[in-house]
């Protein structure tokens, strides 16, 4: 066979080594060719690519990022590139195309798998909210650096008796805000699926300090927002690809704690720190058996699927049914959180 692979939409640690198990894996195993898209979906639309051998993916298990770098394409220019997309998978002979991404990258696999590409899909995303997998790689890399800086981050808040407010990534969904709140024993945790009061936040950390404690750690995921009414935020608009604009929910409740509590509130915001480093052992191996068994699929002519973890098993999915929905944090999770914090 032919395979190519192109990564899409953010980075996320692991991408390199879903890379390196399908070159692995095609090549050692199977006989076949790999090439690489660069840049994502641009790389397929403009046909550009390079060979991918066992020399190519050496040393890569461990990094960050993508080799193959990665962008973002705007829906409606790939709506209109099919026909260019198409033509170059034929022209370059593949027999399979495994892309590598997110929700945004997902959906755009299977508007083409649906136009009759080749198709195998791969989930990726560190905001764990792709509902057809248990989990996806990059998640536990991003709680493990979150968690770690929630822990750095107690020392100096008590050594000040300040209010921290620690925002995280998760545009819809809080994910990682609630294990990495867990964790490293936030005394809140806000997250997008459940709007905050801010007076009742106010009433949590406040009490702590009633009882005496010298500091608060509150976890926020960017994308959470108050209850209406209860505190303004401005909105940022969509950016070009129909994302929304953030405008710094940690920013704005540490000026809104401090101005109620009467108590010093710094914001610190992870942002894509979560995203670059090394890839935790976890990551890796389902990066790897990620990247496994999409060969396998390409090969027993499984096109239109999804590579998705259910237990410890890696299961085909169809790619249609991992787009329909995002996998959010339900109530009791939440409660869960709630209870031990």
């Amino acid at each position: 066979m032919r395979i190519g692979v192109l990564t899409s939409g953010g980075d996320c640690p692991g991408l390199n080594a879903v890379i390196r198990s399908v070159v692995h894996r095609a090549v050692v195993d199977h006989g076949d060719e790999v090439i690489g898209f660069h840049d994502g979906w641009k790389g397929l639309l403009e046909g550009d690519h390079r060979k991918l051998d066992l020399d190519s993916v050496a040393g890569i298990l461990a990094r960050g990022g993508t080799m193959l770098g990665s962008s973002r394409v705007q829906p409606a220019h790939l709506r209109d590139g099919v026909e260019r997309a198409r033509g170059h998978v034929a022209d370059l002979g593949l027999d399979a195309v495994i892309p590598i991404g997110g929700e945004g990258t997902l959906k755009a696999a299977n508007m083409l798998s649906e136009a009759g590409l080749p198709i195998v899909g791969v989930p990726k995303t560190i905001d764990n909210d792709i509902a057809s997998t248990d989990v996806t790689f990059g998640f536990d890399t991003a709680v493990t650096v979150a968690t770690e800086a929630l822990d750095r981050l107690k020392t100096t808040a008590e050594s000040h008796q300040r209010v921290m407010v620690v925002e995280v990534m998760g545009r819809h969904t809080g994910w990682i805000a609630l294990h990495s709140g867990m964790a490293a024993g936030a005394h809140a945790i806000i997250v997008p699926e459940r709007p905050f009061d801010i007076d009742e936040l106010t009433a949590i950390v406040g009490e702590r300090f009633s009882a005496g404690k010298r500091f608060a750690i509150v976890v926020v995921a960017e994308g959470a927002k108050p209850r209406p009414g209860s505190m303004e935020l401005e909105e940022g608009g969509k950016d070009m690809y129909g994302h929304e604009r953030f405008v710094g929910i940690g920013n704005r409740l540490a000026v809104e704690l401090e101005t109620r509590l009467g108590k010093e509130a710094r914001p610190v915001i992870l942002g894509h720190v979560q995203r670059g480093g090394t890839p935790t052992a976890y990551d890796r191996v389902l990066a790897t058996r990620f990247g496994w068994h999409a060969v396998e699929a390409a090969h027993r002519g499984e096109f239109g699927m999804l590579t998705a973890l259910r237990g410890t098993d890696i299961e085909m999915v169809p790619l249609a049914d991992a787009v329909q929905t995002l996998k959010t944090v339900p109530a009791d999770r939440y409660a869960e959180a709630q209870n031990v914090l």
